[in-house]
């Protein structure tokens, strides 16, 4: 189902509610609703896609395809949609005020226009975020045809002869690095990251492996899967 999809992405990159909802800045409950197919708790279907659209970008998901299955769920005609304003004169006129009905329908059409502006401005504010690291890249790099941020940290060379293992990041994503049996990186990082470490042997666990380039003493082994697939796999240094 398409709220089990968008939880099992988020959970597979070991981000809970509250740490999606400071990054793309919709609330928790919305992002509740949307794993849970509420779609009653967060309005009308074109909020429900615009807050579709941007959580999935950040998950990496097909957007569109999200959208195109909760428009599936809709009724064939939108005859509710269609005959709520035709009954809303009804309701008006009921009200022994004609004062207060129009500030109820005023005060609808504000909320709506927020709720627009808020969707509109949650799509812009992603779009530059996912632009913003690569521009800043392009500009300080030197007249080099390889940019810094794929360039591994250069191994230490310990004296006890253990060898390295070096991560960059190319997009944000998830990562756990254990070396030896001890954590030594998790979280979510940025992309430009870069991190080497040193041991005989690491698990490396990665939330997106399309944004991560592996080094292991140097040498490129490449990218360990595509965007959005979450990774673990073993190293001997």
């Amino acid at each position: 189902m398409l709220g089990e999809r968008f939880r099992a992405a988020r959970e597979a990159r070991g981000l809970s509610l509250s740490d999606v909802s400071e990054q793309i800045r919709i609330r928790s409950l919305y992002l509740a609703a949307i794993e849970d197919e509420n779609w009653d708790a967060i309005g009308a279907p074109v909020y429900v896609r615009g807050f579709l659209r941007t959580y999935a970008r950040f998950l990496g998901l097909d957007s569109e395809e999200a959208v195109a299955a909760f428009n599936a769920t809709l009724p064939a005609a939108p005859s509710g949609e269609a005959t709520a304003p035709n009954h809303a004169p009804a309701r008006l006129r009921s009200r022994p005020a004609g004062w207060s009905s129009s500030f109820v329908v005023w005060a609808t059409a504000a909320v709506a226009v927020l709720l627009i502006a808020f969707v509109v401005y949650n799509e812009l504010t992603m779009g530059h975020a996912q632009t913003a690291a690569p521009t800043v890249a392009e500009a300080s790099a030197t007249p080099s045809p390889t940019p810094p941020a794929r360039r591994p940290p250069t191994p230490l060379g310990p004296a006890d002869g253990t060898k390295s293992l070096a991560l960059v990041l190319s997009a944000p994503s998830w990562l756990r690095v254990t070396v030896d049996g001890s954590v030594s990186m998790e979280g979510t990082f940025p992309a430009g990251t870069s991190k080497t470490f040193h041991g005989k042997n690491a698990l490396v666990r990665i939330g997106n492996a399309g944004g991560v380039e592996v080094y292991v003493d140097g040498k490129d082994v490449g990218k360990l899967g595509k965007s959005g697939d979450v990774v673990e796999q073993a190293f001997t240094l």
